[in-house]
This record gives C-alpha cells, sequence and structure tokens, in this order.
C-alpha cells in the first residue's frame, strides 16, 4: 500500500540514483552481456582508481547520465573469491523497461544461454530476474512511468533498457537505515508490501528507488566476485556533497574525504545495515576527456596516470569488442 511520505521537513541533498557498481569476474564475458546482450553503451573504459591493473567499464544509455550507469571491477586473477549474497549488501539491481517489453527479454536472454526468472510483481510491477556471468542478480522491471530515451544498441525502442530502476537492499534491520535516507539524505517513503520499503528520491520514478527488505535471519553477505560493491546517488553540486558530509560526519558516520574520480567527485560511507553508499557530484560527465560520439572507444586514465599508460596497458587483460 502507499504509505505517507516521510523527510518532507529536510531538504532533498540527494537527486536520484547515480550508478551501481559490481565486482564481476572476466572482463571479456561482462563486456559482451552488457553491450550485447543487454544494449547498454560502453560510455567510459578505464581503470579502478585503486588498481589500475583492473579495468573499470561504465555502462548506459547515450551519455551516461546519473540513473543509468552500471558499472563493474572484472577482478578475474586478483585470487578475489566468490562473494556470498545475503544481508549488509545490494542483492539485486534492477534495469527499467517498457511494459509488455519482459516477453523479448525473456527470448531473447534464453537464446544468449541465460537463464531468466519471473517474478511476483513487485508493488503492481511485472519482474524479470536474470543472472550475468559472474552471478549477480540483475532484474528487467516495466514501468510506463520511465520517458527516458534508450540507446540504440540493437534493441527495438520498445523494449530496450531505459536506465537504472532501483536497488534492492537486504538488511537484518530496515528501521536504521530509513532513518538515515529520510533524514539526512533526504529520500522519501513512497511504498511499503510486506518486508519491502520503497524510498524515492527526488520524485517517485525509476532510477529515483531503494527497496529495502527486512530479513533478520538472513546469512551476512561477504563481498567479493558477483556481488555488488555499491550504490552511489546522485548530488547537485560539490558545495552540497560538502555539506552533506559534513552533517554525516556530525550525525557520526565514518565518511571518506572527497575523492576525484575524474567524472565527478564522491564520498563513501556504510549505511548502519552495512551496504556501501557513494555520494557523487552529477558534473563534469563523462565527455570531460573525449568527444560524447566516442564514449568508451579507447582507455582512459586520470590524468595523473598519463605518464604510467604504458605499464598500465600492459597489466589490463586484452579484450574484444
Amino acid at each position: 500500500m502507499v504509505t505517507a511520505c516521510q523527510g518532507d521537513s529536510v531538504p532533498h541533498p540527494v537527486q536520484q540514483l547515480h550508478h551501481v557498481t559490481a565486482t564481476v569476474a572476466e572482463a571479456q564475458p561482462d563486456l559482451d552481456f552488457c553491450e550485447r546482450q543487454l544494449g547498454l553503451r560502453l560510455v567510459k573504459r578505464t581503470v579502478n582508481f585503486d588498481n589500475h591493473s583492473v579495468y573499470h567499464f561504465y555502462y548506459g544509455t547515450e551519455a551516461g547520465a546519473p540513473g543509468t550507469i552500471w558499472t563493474t571491477f572484472p577482478y578475474h586473477g586478483w585470487n578475489v573469491p566468490q562473494g556470498t549474497h545475503g544481508a549488509g549488501q545490494i542483492v539485486a539491481t534492477a534495469f527499467s523497461v517498457p511494459p509488455g517489453s519482459l516477453a523479448f527479454w525473456r527470448t531473447r536472454l534464453a537464446a544468449g544461454g541465460f537463464t531468466t526468472t519471473a517474478r511476483p510483481p513487485r508493488l503492481g510491477q511485472p519482474v524479470l530476474a536474470v543472472r550475468d556471468p559472474s552471478g549477480l542478480v540483475l532484474e528487467l522491471v516495466e514501468d510506463l512511468r520511465d520517458t527516458r530515451p534508450p540507446w540504440d544498441g540493437g534493441i527495438p525502442t520498445g523494449s530496450a533498457i531505459r536506465g537504472l530502476h532501483s536497488v534492492t537492499l537486504l538488511l537484518h534491520a530496515r528501521e536504521p537505515t530509513i532513518e538515515l535516507m529520510t533524514g539526512l539524505l533526504g529520500f522519501r517513503i513512497v511504498r511499503e508490501e510486506g518486508a519491502r520499503t520503497r524510498l524515492a528520491a527526488g520524485t517517485d520514478a525509476p532510477g529515483h528507488l531503494a527497496d529495502l527488505v527486512e530479513a533478520p535471519g538472513a546469512p551476512p553477505g561477504r563481498n567479493g566476485l558477483g556481488t555488488v560493491h555499491h550504490v552511489a546517488f546522485a548530488i547537485g553540486s560539490a558545495a552540497a556533497q560538502l555539506a552533506l558530509r559534513a552533517e554525516l560526519v556530525g550525525a557520526g558516520r565514518d565518511v571518506t574525504e572527497v575523492r576525484d574520480r575524474t567524472y565527478f567527485q564522491s564520498i563513501y560511507f556504510r549505511e548502519p545495515g552495512g551496504v556501501l553508499f557513494e555520494v557523487a557530484t552529477t558534473a563534469p560527465g563523462f565527455a570531460v576527456d573525449e568527444p560524447p560520439a566516442e564514449l568508451g572507444r579507447s582507455l582512459r586514465l586520470p590524468p595523473w596516470e598519463e605518464s604510467h599508460r604504458a605499464t598500465i596497458e600492459a597489466t589490463l587483460p586484452p579484450i574484444d569488442r
């Protein structure tokens, strides 16, 4: 049922989802799945800023607008174990697709060798789930409210992914997380269904949603291959980000300093249930170091690493696109 909105008395510093980042296994299967199966655009091919021998792929729609971005770290060969899905994690990432398109996706994914599962309708919306090559749970949700244009990635316009829809956080207890998100982060409760509480940032629409599922008896999750590393929320400016950081620190949260990710500035902290949150600025965007028409075509490095390009390229696995 729809519940009364909460958090209306505070500013809304978080505008929407920005991106979701996962740890995956091999780079080539990840590229093939995201580009060729899902029809997403590779909008940036760069490296993990904490390990320059690992790619960081950003997938999205044409320009990689906040709320459309799915990113991956392919950590195959680095002795990273397979992760365990459980409490304290994002256990599903949902993408928004047009009404009536799930039959198309079921057929397409089956032809690619992927098994899909029809979920019971969630908050009145049809849901189809699939596991990617690394074991991540991805969902396709039919949502007629989504007017965002898709990327022309070989998928018919009437079925193509519009961007992120929502993320599902599995928590032993949801109230502390709800308090943080509807307080300092400015989310509001928009719906509840059993153990699931849906929060929205900015507006109740695809790309703005986070579902909190309470499961007191769930085993704890363990990060590793096939798990979501963090979810990032978009904030409008560096000044707003700094103000939010100060409020979070004042509330007792352990927050990183602002980190330069070239395409946005970021801060990181864990919410009470253990999920890693990032708050990222919307600027400068992915066209800061290559023209929009050429996004994702070549390896881009942060400016301070360009002098090490030859060494970095030699350590990265070859990929075929």
